[in-house]
């Protein structure tokens, strides 16, 4: 069984994260959607929240499933669920250079490799903070996301 990860913050998750966790579970025959919470951030929902709302996403996916990470290294998350791959999505090469230095240390921790999904271009200019930001000062941003996340945005 071939198993990856998927991990992010998904405050809250995105059709562009939709898109690459499928993508990702068609490579793959186990997708570990991995809900991560860094203490330093403020989140708009909780992590039982955004757990929530990526289970309801793409729980319906064939072998895709929603968990928090807890805290710890990613590295370390995966081999305790005998992931052997990441898969990250990028919007464009400064992604790319964010990444790689992390994909890099990854591996060298516990051999884990990071698979990199190119985004779809109806989505590169997305981002959780973007959408936020645009949805609180009144703009019409449901196109964006699942009906999981725009029923907790108009009835949060």
């Amino acid at each position: 069984m071939r198993r990856a990860v998927c991990p992010g913050s998904f405050d809250p998750i995105h059709n562009g994260h939709v898109e690459i966790i499928a993508r990702a579970a068609s490579l793959f025959d186990e997708v570990i959607v991995a809900v991560s919470t860094n203490y330093s951030k403020k989140y708009r929902f909780s992590e039982d929240e955004r757990v929530a709302m990526v289970e309801e996403t793409v729980g319906g996916l064939r072998g895709v499933s929603g968990v928090p990470m807890g805290q710890g290294l990613l590295a370390d998350f995966c081999k305790e669920q005998g992931a052997e791959a990441i898969v990250k999505g990028l919007r464009s090469t400064v992604d790319y250079a964010y990444e790689i230095p992390m994909a890099t240390m990854n591996r060298h921790l516990t051999g884990v490799e990071t698979v990199f999904l190119q985004a779809d271009t109806r989505y590169t200019h997305l981002s959780s903070s973007l959408l936020k930001e645009v949805q609180a000062l009144g703009g019409d941003v449901d196109e964006y996301f699942p009906r999981a996340v725009i029923k907790r945005l108009t009835h949060p």
